[in-house]
């Protein structure tokens, strides 16, 4: 794995820890200023709306456990099982691209409750 791999998937760890935190404010120098987020509920969201709309206003994630992390050029792929606060848990993948080192596009793909 080269350097800038190796940056980026630390950058998505950090990310997941934030988010599981609420720590909106250490993941916004993460993003790239022309950032967007797409899920099957959001269609290329900015990141205001990233943070109005896909940030939780209270503690809903005990912890997310990344099974799979790898990185393929620009891109991130990363699968993880998120743990809710009311015990239900689910998997999802997401691709995240990454634009030197800043992320420029998350891409989450909803998985099914475990």
């Amino acid at each position: 794995m080269s350097s800038l791999e190796t940056v980026r998937c630390d950058t998505v760890r950090r990310l997941f820890t934030a988010y599981v935190a609420q720590h909106p404010d250490t993941v916004a120098p993460m993003l790239a200023p022309d950032f967007t987020f797409s899920s099957p509920r959001d269609d290329h969201i900015d990141r205001q709306r990233y943070f109005e709309h896909c940030w939780p206003k209270e503690k809903v994630f005990r912890d997310i456990h990344i099974e799979h992390l790898v990185p393929d050029g620009d891109d991130v792929i990363v699968s993880y099982r998120a743990e809710k606060m009311d015990g239900n848990s689910f998997r999802n993948v997401e691709l995240i691209r990454f634009a030197g080192d800043r992320i420029a596009e998350v891409n989450v793909y909803f998985g099914r409750n475990v």
